[in-house]
C-alpha cells in the first residue's frame, strides 16, 4: 500500500468487534503500534515494515483473544515479551527476521500453537523442551541458541533471577516452619504492636453482622438483546458441585475480613454449602479472555495441599474469586486466634504434618506454574488453611500476574526480605513467652550456634513432647537457618529444603 510514518491505532480502539488489522508490506516506522488498545483483536499482520525497539513485557496482556501474530521482517529488539508467551489462544507466531535477543520464554499453552518461526534473530540459551514439535527451520540463524533443534549441546548454567526467586520463596516456607515451633515475646510498646498486628487481625476478623450479597447483586446487571450479562459467574472447577449467580443472590453472607489483597466474604447457600468470595482490589487492566485463561489454569491444579479455586465473578470494575470454605480457618487463627479446642489439637504430629504439607504444596506450585515469576508470592500463616485431619491447604497463590505492580510491592511478601517477613510474623504473634530483639534471624542463629535451641521452642511443645519431638524441632530450626543465610547464593534451594523436611 506504500504507507509511511507512524500508524495511529488508537482510532480503532472504539471498534469493539474488530478482529483483524493488516499493515503488511509498507514502510511504517516507530515502536510497535498500540494494537493492545483493541482487546478484541484475533489477528495482527504487521510484517515487512520498519518497526523497531523493545516491546514492553506486559504489552500483550490485554490481547487474550489473539490467535495470529505476524510481525516478522522488522527491527524489533530486546527479549520476547513473556506476556506474548502466555497468550492461551495463540495459533500462529511469526517473529523471524528481527533482532530479538535473550532466552526463548516458556510457552505454557504450546499445544495450541501450530506454527512458530523465530529464525534470523539473536536469541540465546536452550530451546524449551516443549518446542520439540517444531522444525529446525523455526530456530535457524540464532547462533547462541542450543538444544536438539539447534544441533548444539547446551552447557548447564543457572538463571540468576530464577535462582534468587526460589531462594526468597523457600525463605517464606521458613515462616510457616518456625511459627509452628517457636514462641516469641515483643517488648515494644502496645501501640507499635497494634500497628504490626493490623494486617493479620483484619484478615482474620469475623463480622457477626449478616448481609445479603450486595456486591454480587450490583455486579449482575441484565444485558439487552439476549447477550450474556456483564457480571457473570463462571465455574472453573466443579468438584464441589455447581452453582450460579442466582444461587449467590439467595445466599446469606458475612464479612470474613480484609487482607492486603482484598476483602473476603463467606456465602452460605440454602442447602448449607458455603463458599468464600474474595474481592481482589488493584487488579491489572485485562480482557475477560485473559482473566478467564488465568483462572482456568488455576482451576486445573490438583493437589491435596492446594486449595483450587471453584470459579470467579467478572465485571468491568470488580473481580471476585470463589473458593471452598474451610471451617477451621487459617493457620494463623488456629495458632493465635484463641487458646481453645482448636489450639489444643495442635500436637507436634499435627504441626509437623502442616509443615510437610505446606512444603509439598509449594513444590507442586513451583512445578505446575514454572513459567510464573512468583508461583505463590504471598506465603504466610494467614494464607494456609487447615483442612480435615489438619492437612494444610495453601491458598492465595499466583496473584502476581493479576495485580498491578505498585500494589504487589506493597502487599505481597515476595517483595520483602526474609528477615522482614519473620520479624512481622513473630511480632504479630503476641505470645507472652520468650524474648526477641529487632533482628529475629540473628537471634535464632545465635541460639543455634550456642546450643540454646530449647529457648526457641514453644513451651507447650516442650511440656507435652517427647525427646524425639524436641530433636525433630531442632532439625527443623537448622533447616530454617539454612534457608535464611545472609548470603542469598548460599541458601539451600526448594528441592533440597523439601528433601530435608521430608526426612524428618
Amino acid at each position: 500500500m506504500g504507507l509511511q510514518g507512524r500508524p495511529n491505532i488508537a482510532a480503532f480502539a472504539s471498534l469493539e468487534d474488530l478482529e483483524a488489522i493488516s499493515l503488511q508490506n509498507n514502510s511504517l516506522v516507530g515502536p510497535i503500534p498500540a494494537f493492545n488498545n483493541v482487546p478484541s483483536l484475533k489477528a495482527i499482520y504487521a510484517s515487512h515494515n520498519k518497526f523497531s525497539g523493545v516491546i514492553p513485557p506486559n504489552y500483550f496482556k490485554p490481547l487474550g483473544s489473539l490467535k495470529r501474530l505476524w510481525i516478522s521482517y522488522n527491527s524489533f529488539s530486546g527479549p520476547i515479551p513473556k506476556s506474548l508467551a502466555d497468550l492461551s489462544s495463540l495459533k500462529e507466531l511469526h517473529l523471524e527476521n528481527n533482532e530479538f535477543s535473550g532466552p526463548i520464554p516458556h510457552f505454557p499453552d504450546i499445544d495450541v500453537l501450530n506454527f512458530l518461526d523465530l529464525s534470523n534473530n539473536k536469541l540465546q540459551g536452550p530451546i524449551p523442551n516443549n518446542m520439540d514439535k517444531f522444525d529446525k527451520k523455526s530456530f535457524e540463524n540464532n547462533p547462541d541458541l542450543c538444544g536438539i533443534k539447534a544441533s548444539k549441546l547446551c552447557q548447564k548454567t543457572d538463571d540468576p533471577k530464577s535462582h534468587l526467586a526460589k531462594k526468597l520463596i523457600i525463605a517464606a516456607i521458613v515462616v510457616i516452619l518456625l511459627v509452628l515451633v517457636m514462641s516469641i515475646k515483643d517488648k515494644r510498646k502496645e501501640e507499635n504492636m497494634r500497628i504490626l498486628r493490623k494486617e493479620n487481625l483484619n484478615h482474620e476478623a469475623v463480622s457477626k453482622n449478616k448481609s445479603k450479597m450486595k456486591d454480587m447483586n450490583r455486579s449482575s446487571p441484565k444485558s439487552s438483546g439476549g447477550s450474556q450479562p456483564v457480571g457473570e459467574l463462571v465455574m472453573v472447577n466443579e468438584e464441589k458441585g455447581f452453582f450460579g449467580s442466582e444461587d449467590l443472590m439467595k445466599a446469606s453472607a458475612e464479612v470474613l475480613g480484609n487482607g492486603g489483597l482484598g476483602s473476603a466474604y463467606k456465602a452460605t447457600f440454602p442447602n448449607g454449602m458455603s463458599v468464600v468470595l474474595k474481592k481482589v482490589k488493584e487488579m491489572n487492566v485485562m480482557s475477560k479472555d485473559v482473566f478467564d485463561a488465568e483462572m482456568r489454569k488455576l482451576g486445573r491444579l490438583k493437589h491435596h495441599n492446594i486449595l483450587t479455586p471453584l470459579g470467579y465473578h467478572f465485571r468491568k470494575d470488580d473481580r471476585f474469586l470463589i473458593s471452598e470454605y474451610v471451617p477451621k480457618g487459617s493457620l494463623h487463627n488456629v495458632l493465635h486466634g484463641d487458646r481453645g479446642i482448636k489450639h489444643s489439637e495442635l500436637s507436634w504430629p499435627n504441626r509437623l504434618k502442616i509443615i510437610k504439607g505446606v512444603a509439598r504444596g509449594m513444590g507442586y506450585l513451583h512445578s505446575e506454574l514454572a513459567s510464573y515469576d512468583l508461583p505463590h508470592g504471598n506465603l504466610k500463616s494467614c494464607n494456609v488453611l487447615i483442612g480435615q485431619n489438619y492437612e494444610p491447604l495453601v491458598t492465595d497463590y499466583a496473584f502476581h500476574p493479576l495485580i498491578n505492580s505498585t500494589h504487589t510491592a506493597q502487599s505481597m511478601f515476595a517483595f520483602r526480605s526474609p528477615e522482614a517477613i519473620l520479624r512481622q510474623q513473630y511480632l504479630t504473634a503476641n505470645n507472652q513467652k520468650g524474648e526477641i530483639g529487632t533482628d529475629v534471624v540473628q537471634w535464632v542463629r545465635s541460639a543455634l550456634v550456642e546450643k540454646r535451641e530449647r529457648e526457641l521452642i514453644d513451651p507447650d511443645l516442650l511440656a507435652s513432647g517427647t525427646q524425639e519431638c524436641v530433636s525433630q524441632i531442632q532439625r527443623l530450626l537448622h533447616i530454617g537457618a539454612a534457608c535464611t543465610e545472609s548470603e542469598v547464593d548460599t541458601r539451600i534451594d526448594m528441592k533440597e529444603a523439601i528433601r530435608r523436611i521430608e526426612d524428618i
